[in-house]
């Protein structure tokens, strides 16, 4: 936003929003209706704050590295108490991360996809964090809930002699599947339904509509391989169970 722009008219209509966030879910009696809202002001805080630091770093790889960092550190924490947090949890969902995080910048950048500057890469490294954080979140509560809702079949398997990786195949499969339905909608409606963020962005920031298509059509096949990537890992180290897990908050 231009510095001489007025942010009367944003925080009117933003708070107006959440007014209306709070108000329809009040009335359903949603649990926790007042998490979004916290969301969004948490979200404005660390935006104001990152935009006051990005302007300062974004040419500098050393703070682009720390940035990033921060960003996934942050993410795989947020990933681990959605499934229940601990240790090892953590340090499941960092590493499944990780794998399909380095993998796909990887492959980006030494194809030379795009440039591997400091700007690309902190803006392509923020978006699949971010993504590969959502996927991690719901293929790990989908396989939960899934042997939870299905836990007479899994112990009946076991019962037969089937591994505890076996007696939740199924499910484990099921929960890859579902938690790339977001992503895989999203790229397949891109251009139709949606207009994605980081397209958007670049074209108001003075790249050419076409540089700016090229631009997303890699994050788009990025966030799908790390996410498969991920998702795969976090379900095939989760999946082996032998006591009914306990259900999620």
């Amino acid at each position: 936003m231009p510095p001489h722009e007025p942010l009367g008219p944003t925080a009117l209509g933003v708070g107006l929003l959440v007014a209306l966030t709070i108000a329809v879910l009040w009335s359903a009696r949603t649990p926790h209706p007042f998490a979004p809202s916290w969301a969004i002001a948490r979200g404005a805080v660390q935006l104001a704050v990152i935009s006051l630091v990005l302007g300062k770093v974004i040419a500098s790889p050393l703070w682009v590295t720390v940035a990033l960092v921060v960003m996934f550190s942050v993410a795989a924490s947020t990933a681990t108490r959605r499934i229940g947090w601990s240790w090892r949890h953590l340090a499941l969902l960092g590493g499944a991360m990780a794998a399909g995080i380095g993998v796909t910048l990887a492959i980006v950048f030494l194809t030379d996809a795009l440039n591997p500057s400091p700007r690309y890469a902190l803006a392509i490294g923020g978006i699949v964090i971010g993504n590969a954080m959502s996927i991690a979140t719901l293929a790990g509560r989908r396989l939960h809930e899934a042997i939870d809702e299905h836990w007479d079949e899994v112990e009946g398997w076991l019962a037969l002699g089937a591994t505890p990786a076996q007696s939740t195949m199924m499910f484990a499969r099921s929960a890859v599947y579902s938690a790339l339905i977001p992503s895989t909608d999203q790229t397949k409606t891109t251009g139709l339904v949606t207009l994605p963020g980081a397209f958007v962005g670049a074209i108001f920031g003075g790249v050419s509509p076409f540089e700016a298509g090229r631009f997303q059509i890699v994050v788009l096949a990025s966030v799908m391989a790390a996410g498969s990537i991920t998702a795969v890992v976090v379900v095939r180290a989760l999946a082996p169970v032998r006591v009914r897990p306990e259900p999620l908050g």
